[in-house]
Protein backbone atom coordinates (compact mmCIF):
# COMPACT_ATOMS: atom_id res chain seq x y z
CA UNK A 1 0.00 0.00 0.00
CA UNK A 2 1.16 3.50 -0.81
CA UNK A 3 1.50 6.69 1.18
CA UNK A 4 1.16 10.21 -0.21
CA UNK A 5 3.37 13.30 -0.10
CA UNK A 6 1.89 16.51 -1.51
CA UNK A 7 4.50 19.12 -2.43
CA UNK A 8 2.87 22.51 -2.90
CA UNK A 9 -0.08 23.48 -0.69
CA UNK A 10 -1.87 25.97 -2.89
CA UNK A 11 -5.11 25.65 -4.80
CA UNK A 12 -4.13 22.43 -6.58
CA UNK A 13 -2.56 20.68 -3.58
CA UNK A 14 -4.96 21.58 -0.77
CA UNK A 15 -8.00 22.56 -2.79
CA UNK A 16 -8.10 19.67 -5.27
CA UNK A 17 -5.72 16.80 -4.48
CA UNK A 18 -6.47 16.42 -0.77
CA UNK A 19 -10.29 16.12 -1.04
CA UNK A 20 -10.06 13.89 -4.11
CA UNK A 21 -7.54 11.64 -2.36
CA UNK A 22 -9.92 11.34 0.58
CA UNK A 23 -12.65 10.10 -1.76
CA UNK A 24 -10.29 7.70 -3.53
CA UNK A 25 -8.95 6.32 -0.22
CA UNK A 26 -12.46 5.53 0.93
CA UNK A 27 -13.29 3.46 -2.16
CA UNK A 28 -9.93 1.83 -2.98
CA UNK A 29 -8.68 0.82 0.46
CA UNK A 30 -6.33 -1.81 -0.95
CA UNK A 31 -4.08 0.84 -2.56
CA UNK A 32 -3.68 3.45 0.17
CA UNK A 33 -1.83 3.01 3.46
CA UNK A 34 -3.86 3.93 6.54
CA UNK A 35 -1.68 6.93 7.43
CA UNK A 36 -2.18 10.69 7.08
CA UNK A 37 -1.20 12.46 3.89
CA UNK A 38 2.03 14.39 4.38
CA UNK A 39 2.19 17.90 2.95
CA UNK A 40 4.95 20.45 2.49
CA UNK A 41 5.15 23.83 0.77
CA UNK A 42 8.81 24.39 -0.22
CA UNK A 43 10.12 27.82 0.72
CA UNK A 44 7.00 28.78 2.66
CA UNK A 45 5.93 28.38 6.26
CA UNK A 46 2.99 25.98 6.64
CA UNK A 47 -0.17 28.06 6.55
CA UNK A 48 -2.87 25.39 6.50
CA UNK A 49 -4.22 24.05 9.76
CA UNK A 50 -3.15 20.57 10.78
CA UNK A 51 -5.81 17.92 10.32
CA UNK A 52 -6.17 14.33 11.38
CA UNK A 53 -5.82 13.16 7.78
CA UNK A 54 -3.11 15.69 6.76
CA UNK A 55 0.27 16.17 8.45
CA UNK A 56 1.97 19.38 7.32
CA UNK A 57 5.74 19.56 7.77
CA UNK A 58 8.20 22.41 7.21
CA UNK A 59 10.64 20.82 4.75
CA UNK A 60 11.18 18.05 2.25
CA UNK A 61 13.92 16.69 4.51
CA UNK A 62 11.41 16.30 7.35
CA UNK A 63 8.95 14.63 4.98
CA UNK A 64 11.68 12.17 3.99
CA UNK A 65 12.19 11.23 7.66
CA UNK A 66 8.51 10.29 7.90
CA UNK A 67 8.14 8.47 4.59
CA UNK A 68 9.70 5.50 2.79
CA UNK A 69 10.26 6.64 -0.84
CA UNK A 70 9.73 3.06 -2.04
CA UNK A 71 6.17 3.19 -0.70
CA UNK A 72 5.27 6.81 -1.45
CA UNK A 73 3.64 8.71 -4.30
CA UNK A 74 4.65 12.37 -4.56
CA UNK A 75 2.09 14.86 -5.88
CA UNK A 76 4.11 17.75 -7.32
CA UNK A 77 1.69 20.70 -7.15
CA UNK A 78 4.19 23.56 -7.34
CA UNK A 79 3.93 26.28 -10.02
CA UNK A 80 5.31 25.41 -13.48
CA UNK A 81 8.14 27.93 -13.17
CA UNK A 82 9.78 26.08 -10.24
CA UNK A 83 8.67 22.54 -10.95
CA UNK A 84 11.95 21.25 -12.42
CA UNK A 85 13.90 22.61 -9.43
CA UNK A 86 11.55 21.01 -6.91
CA UNK A 87 11.53 17.74 -8.84
CA UNK A 88 15.33 17.69 -8.59
CA UNK A 89 15.09 18.04 -4.79
CA UNK A 90 12.41 15.34 -4.55
CA UNK A 91 14.40 12.92 -6.71
CA UNK A 92 17.57 13.54 -4.68
CA UNK A 93 15.70 12.31 -1.58
CA UNK A 94 14.94 9.00 -3.28
CA UNK A 95 11.31 9.45 -4.30
CA UNK A 96 10.53 7.84 -7.67
CA UNK A 97 6.73 7.77 -8.11
CA UNK A 98 5.72 11.29 -9.14
CA UNK A 99 2.36 12.80 -10.09
CA UNK A 100 2.97 16.13 -11.85
CA UNK A 101 0.32 18.84 -11.99
CA UNK A 102 -0.41 20.05 -15.50
CA UNK A 103 1.28 21.32 -17.52
CA UNK A 104 4.26 18.99 -17.35
CA UNK A 105 6.53 22.04 -17.73
CA UNK A 106 6.22 25.75 -18.43
CA UNK A 107 8.51 25.83 -21.47
CA UNK A 108 10.84 23.69 -23.57
CA UNK A 109 13.86 24.37 -21.37
CA UNK A 110 12.10 23.21 -18.21
CA UNK A 111 10.68 20.27 -20.12
CA UNK A 112 14.15 19.07 -21.08
CA UNK A 113 15.30 19.42 -17.46
CA UNK A 114 12.37 17.34 -16.24
CA UNK A 115 12.89 14.62 -18.84
CA UNK A 116 16.61 14.51 -18.02
CA UNK A 117 15.83 14.12 -14.31
CA UNK A 118 13.35 11.37 -15.11
CA UNK A 119 15.99 9.42 -17.03
CA UNK A 120 18.79 10.09 -14.55
CA UNK A 121 16.80 9.03 -11.47
CA UNK A 122 14.54 6.47 -13.19
CA UNK A 123 11.45 8.41 -12.18
CA UNK A 124 7.99 7.14 -12.97
CA UNK A 125 6.08 10.23 -14.03
CA UNK A 126 2.36 10.74 -14.41
CA UNK A 127 0.76 14.06 -15.38
CA UNK A 128 -2.51 15.03 -13.71
CA UNK A 129 -4.88 15.17 -16.68
CA UNK A 130 -8.55 14.88 -15.68
CA UNK A 131 -9.85 15.75 -19.15
CA UNK A 132 -7.95 12.87 -20.73
CA UNK A 133 -9.58 10.49 -18.23
CA UNK A 134 -13.00 12.11 -18.48
CA UNK A 135 -16.07 10.09 -19.39
CA UNK A 136 -16.95 12.88 -21.82
CA UNK A 137 -13.58 12.62 -23.59
CA UNK A 138 -13.95 8.85 -23.88
CA UNK A 139 -17.37 9.37 -25.44
CA UNK A 140 -16.01 11.93 -27.90
CA UNK A 141 -13.20 9.58 -28.93
CA UNK A 142 -15.80 6.86 -29.50
CA UNK A 143 -17.98 9.12 -31.64
CA UNK A 144 -15.06 10.18 -33.84
CA UNK A 145 -13.77 6.61 -34.17
CA UNK A 146 -17.20 5.18 -35.04
CA UNK A 147 -17.47 7.45 -38.05
CA UNK A 148 -21.24 7.63 -37.92
CA UNK A 149 -21.19 11.42 -38.22
CA UNK A 150 -18.48 11.42 -40.86
CA UNK A 151 -15.19 13.26 -40.76
CA UNK A 152 -14.39 16.00 -38.26
CA UNK A 153 -14.22 19.33 -40.08
CA UNK A 154 -13.22 21.55 -37.14
CA UNK A 155 -13.17 21.60 -33.34
CA UNK A 156 -13.44 24.54 -30.97
CA UNK A 157 -12.89 24.52 -27.21
CA UNK A 158 -14.13 27.29 -24.92
CA UNK A 159 -12.59 27.54 -21.44
CA UNK A 160 -13.92 30.59 -19.60
CA UNK A 161 -13.86 31.38 -15.89
CA UNK A 162 -13.33 34.39 -13.62
CA UNK A 163 -9.83 34.11 -12.14
CA UNK A 164 -9.27 37.55 -10.67
CA UNK A 165 -8.39 36.79 -7.04
CA UNK A 166 -5.78 34.13 -7.79
CA UNK A 167 -4.19 36.07 -10.63
CA UNK A 168 -4.00 39.27 -8.57
CA UNK A 169 -2.76 37.56 -5.42
CA UNK A 170 -0.31 34.97 -6.72
CA UNK A 171 2.44 34.60 -9.30
CA UNK A 172 2.08 30.82 -9.47
CA UNK A 173 1.17 31.09 -13.15
CA UNK A 174 2.80 33.50 -15.56
CA UNK A 175 0.69 32.86 -18.66
CA UNK A 176 -2.96 32.13 -19.36
CA UNK A 177 -1.72 29.37 -21.67
CA UNK A 178 -0.76 27.37 -18.55
CA UNK A 179 -4.14 27.53 -16.75
CA UNK A 180 -6.88 25.89 -18.84
CA UNK A 181 -5.32 25.36 -22.26
CA UNK A 182 -3.26 22.25 -21.32
CA UNK A 183 -6.51 20.35 -20.71
CA UNK A 184 -7.87 21.25 -24.12
CA UNK A 185 -4.67 20.68 -26.11
CA UNK A 186 -4.31 17.18 -24.69
CA UNK A 187 -7.86 16.30 -25.71
CA UNK A 188 -7.40 17.77 -29.20
CA UNK A 189 -4.25 15.73 -29.74
CA UNK A 190 -6.08 12.62 -28.55
CA UNK A 191 -9.01 13.27 -30.90
CA UNK A 192 -7.27 14.61 -34.00
CA UNK A 193 -3.60 13.62 -33.80
CA UNK A 194 -0.48 15.75 -33.85
CA UNK A 195 -0.64 19.41 -34.84
CA UNK A 196 1.27 22.61 -35.51
CA UNK A 197 0.48 26.03 -34.07
CA UNK A 198 -0.88 28.38 -36.71
CA UNK A 199 -2.08 31.24 -34.50
CA UNK A 200 -1.87 32.42 -30.89
CA UNK A 201 -2.65 35.51 -28.82
CA UNK A 202 -2.46 36.25 -25.10
CA UNK A 203 -3.99 39.19 -23.21
CA UNK A 204 -3.24 40.91 -19.92
CA UNK A 205 -5.68 40.88 -17.01
CA UNK A 206 -6.82 44.43 -16.31
CA UNK A 207 -8.55 45.33 -13.01
CA UNK A 208 -8.84 49.07 -12.55
CA UNK A 209 -5.29 50.43 -12.66
CA UNK A 210 -3.75 47.03 -11.96
CA UNK A 211 -2.43 44.93 -14.83
CA UNK A 212 -1.37 41.30 -14.55
CA UNK A 213 0.69 40.48 -17.65
CA UNK A 214 -0.43 37.57 -19.82
CA UNK A 215 -3.17 36.41 -17.41
CA UNK A 216 -6.31 37.83 -19.04
CA UNK A 217 -6.86 35.10 -21.57
CA UNK A 218 -5.42 33.14 -24.46
CA UNK A 219 -6.36 31.99 -27.94
CA UNK A 220 -4.66 29.14 -29.79
CA UNK A 221 -5.21 27.80 -33.31
CA UNK A 222 -3.89 24.39 -34.38
CA UNK A 223 -3.62 22.66 -37.74
CA UNK A 224 -3.62 18.89 -37.28
CA UNK A 225 -1.77 16.46 -39.50
CA UNK A 226 -4.97 15.26 -41.13
CA UNK A 227 -5.91 18.79 -42.17
CA UNK A 228 -8.46 19.48 -39.44
CA UNK A 229 -8.29 22.84 -37.69
CA UNK A 230 -8.97 23.37 -34.00
CA UNK A 231 -9.18 26.39 -31.75
CA UNK A 232 -8.88 26.92 -28.00
CA UNK A 233 -10.24 30.12 -26.45
CA UNK A 234 -9.76 30.83 -22.74
CA UNK A 235 -11.04 34.00 -21.04
CA UNK A 236 -9.88 34.31 -17.42
CA UNK A 237 -11.86 37.52 -16.91
CA UNK A 238 -15.19 36.02 -17.92
CA UNK A 239 -18.21 36.58 -15.64
CA UNK A 240 -19.30 32.97 -16.17
CA UNK A 241 -17.73 29.52 -16.15
CA UNK A 242 -17.80 27.45 -19.31
CA UNK A 243 -15.90 24.37 -20.46
CA UNK A 244 -17.33 23.48 -23.85
CA UNK A 245 -16.07 21.54 -26.84
CA UNK A 246 -17.80 21.67 -30.24
CA UNK A 247 -17.11 19.22 -33.05
CA UNK A 248 -18.33 20.27 -36.49
CA UNK A 249 -18.64 17.02 -38.43
CA UNK A 250 -19.65 16.18 -41.99
CA UNK A 251 -22.90 14.55 -40.86
CA UNK A 252 -23.83 16.71 -37.88
CA UNK A 253 -22.38 18.27 -34.76
CA UNK A 254 -21.37 17.30 -31.24
CA UNK A 255 -21.37 19.70 -28.29
CA UNK A 256 -19.84 18.59 -25.00
CA UNK A 257 -19.84 20.41 -21.67
CA UNK A 258 -17.21 19.37 -19.11
CA UNK A 259 -18.04 19.77 -15.43
CA UNK A 260 -17.18 23.32 -14.35
CA UNK A 261 -16.88 22.85 -10.59
CA UNK A 262 -16.29 20.42 -7.74
CA UNK A 263 -19.87 20.72 -6.53
CA UNK A 264 -21.41 18.86 -9.49
CA UNK A 265 -19.34 16.22 -11.29
CA UNK A 266 -21.55 15.69 -14.34
CA UNK A 267 -20.79 16.34 -17.99
CA UNK A 268 -23.31 16.82 -20.78
CA UNK A 269 -23.29 15.92 -24.46
CA UNK A 270 -25.54 16.94 -27.35
CA UNK A 271 -25.38 15.06 -30.65
CA UNK A 272 -27.19 16.63 -33.59
CA UNK A 273 -27.91 14.67 -36.77
CA UNK A 274 -30.49 15.49 -39.48
CA UNK A 275 -31.89 18.31 -37.39
CA UNK A 276 -32.54 16.04 -34.39
CA UNK A 277 -30.60 16.47 -31.14
CA UNK A 278 -30.02 13.76 -28.55
CA UNK A 279 -28.77 14.80 -25.11
CA UNK A 280 -26.70 12.67 -22.74
CA UNK A 281 -25.75 13.33 -19.10
CA UNK A 282 -22.58 11.60 -17.89
CA UNK A 283 -21.26 11.10 -14.36
CA UNK A 284 -17.75 12.44 -14.71
CA UNK A 285 -15.60 12.59 -11.56
CA UNK A 286 -12.55 12.67 -13.80
CA UNK A 287 -9.89 13.68 -11.26
CA UNK A 288 -10.83 10.84 -8.92
CA UNK A 289 -10.82 8.49 -11.91
CA UNK A 290 -7.35 9.68 -12.90
CA UNK A 291 -5.84 9.41 -9.40
CA UNK A 292 -7.30 5.97 -8.78
CA UNK A 293 -5.91 4.73 -12.11
CA UNK A 294 -2.49 6.25 -11.46
CA UNK A 295 -2.19 4.72 -7.99
CA UNK A 296 -3.38 1.35 -9.28
CA UNK A 297 -0.63 1.34 -11.89
CA UNK A 298 1.93 2.34 -9.26
CA UNK A 299 0.75 -0.51 -7.00
CA UNK A 300 0.99 -2.91 -9.93
CA UNK A 301 4.51 -1.59 -10.61
CA UNK A 302 3.53 -0.27 -14.03
CA UNK A 303 4.34 3.12 -15.50
CA UNK A 304 1.44 5.25 -14.32
CA UNK A 305 1.35 7.45 -17.40
CA UNK A 306 3.19 5.39 -20.00
CA UNK A 307 0.48 5.83 -22.63
CA UNK A 308 0.15 9.61 -22.23
CA UNK A 309 3.60 11.00 -21.43
CA UNK A 310 4.47 11.66 -25.08
CA UNK A 311 1.17 13.50 -25.45
CA UNK A 312 1.97 15.72 -22.44
CA UNK A 313 5.44 16.42 -23.83
CA UNK A 314 3.89 17.48 -27.13
CA UNK A 315 1.35 19.65 -25.30
CA UNK A 316 4.17 21.58 -23.60
CA UNK A 317 5.98 22.02 -26.92
CA UNK A 318 2.86 23.39 -28.63
CA UNK A 319 2.03 25.75 -25.76
CA UNK A 320 5.63 26.99 -25.68
CA UNK A 321 5.38 27.74 -29.40
CA UNK A 322 2.05 29.52 -28.77
CA UNK A 323 3.64 31.74 -26.11
CA UNK A 324 6.46 32.66 -28.48
CA UNK A 325 4.00 33.45 -31.26
CA UNK A 326 1.79 35.50 -28.95
CA UNK A 327 4.82 37.50 -27.81
CA UNK A 328 5.25 38.73 -31.37
CA UNK A 329 1.80 40.31 -31.52
CA UNK A 330 1.34 44.01 -30.78
CA UNK A 331 -2.26 44.48 -29.68
CA UNK A 332 -4.32 42.14 -27.48
CA UNK A 333 -7.67 40.89 -28.60
CA UNK A 334 -9.81 39.81 -25.61
CA UNK A 335 -11.07 36.24 -26.09
CA UNK A 336 -14.68 37.43 -25.64
CA UNK A 337 -14.30 40.17 -28.24
CA UNK A 338 -14.54 43.92 -27.69
CA UNK A 339 -11.94 46.61 -27.21
CA UNK A 340 -8.88 46.82 -25.01
CA UNK A 341 -6.21 49.42 -24.53
CA UNK A 342 -3.45 47.23 -23.15
CA UNK A 343 -0.67 45.60 -25.13
CA UNK A 344 -0.46 41.98 -26.13
CA UNK A 345 1.39 40.00 -23.49
CA UNK A 346 5.09 39.37 -24.04
CA UNK A 347 6.26 35.92 -23.01
CA UNK A 348 9.93 35.16 -22.44
CA UNK A 349 10.55 31.46 -23.06
CA UNK A 350 13.90 29.77 -22.88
Amino acid sequence: MLRTLIVGLGRAGLGLHVPVLMRARSTAVDMFADHPIVGVDPGNAPLARQREDLLIVDSLARARELLDPAQTVVHLCTPPAVRAEVLRDVAALGFRRILMEKPLAGDRGALQSILHLAREHELRLSVVAPWLHSALTRRLVQIVADGGLGAVRSVSVTQHKPRFRRSLGSSSHTSAFDVEAPHAVGVLLRLLGDAQVCGATCADLQVGKVTVPRMGGARLELLHDGGTRSEVVSDLSSPVRQRRIVLDMAGGSVVGHYAVGQDDDFAQLEITRDGHTVREVLRDDSLTSYLTRAYRRFVDDADADADDLDLHVRTVQLLDEAKRLAAGAHEAVPPHGGRTAHKEATVHAS
